[in-house]
This record gives structure tokens, sequence and C-alpha cells, in this order.
């Protein structure tokens, strides 16, 4: 059991600094924006993105880490339909969440 315990500890204390999804050179270009921010822009369509949001069993990853990783999946995802902005339309929710893709430029 003890050594269960240490194993499991060293697994989370080792890749509870890792963002497992990176923003691809493509997403780089991709802004996040609020609905204030799009009005003069093309609506190209809603992706839904998810992420694990627990590492083992019951233990939860950090909401800021989820959520980012979330962010940079929608970023990624944009640039596959010509979109330049993503806007968020749902709030995190079991390693989901929902962005509007828009073209603004």
């Amino acid at each position: 059991m003890k050594k269960t315990t240490l194993l499991l500890a060293a697994i989370v204390s080792l890749t509870s600094a890792c963002s497992w999804v990176k923003v691809s050179e493509q997403g780089a270009s991709v802004a996040v924006a609020n609905a204030a921010n799009v009005r003069n822009c093309e609506k190209v369509r809603t992706v839904s993105v998810k992420v694990k949001d627990n590492f083992v069993g019951s233990m939860k990853r950090s909401p800021e880490k989820v959520a980012t990783e979330l962010t940079n999946m929608a970023r990624n995802e944009a640039t596959q339909f010509g979109g330049d902005t993503i806007v968020p339309v749902s709030l995190v929710q079991n390693g989901r969440q929902s962005f509007d893709v828009f073209r603004c430029n």
C-alpha cells in the first residue's frame, strides 16, 4: 500500500506541471475573444472539445490546466475551418467546453 501511494504521488507531481495539449503553429494565430469583440465577424461554426479532467480514478486535474488545454485545442481546431478567433460559449464541465469559431479578417 505504501509503495502504491508513493508511486501515485510521484506520478501526480511529475505530470501536474505538464500541459498535454499544445497550441500548433497555425493555432497560435487564432485569438481568444468575447462576444463583444466579434460583432463584425462571420461565425464559421461551433466546436466542442474534450480533454481528461482527472488522473486516475477520482483524482482531479487542475481546473486551470484543463481550461488552458481546452482553449488550446479549440484554437487548433479553428484553423481547420478557416477561423481566426474563438469565443467560449459554455463553461468547462467534465473536461468539455464549446467554442464558437469566427472569421474576422
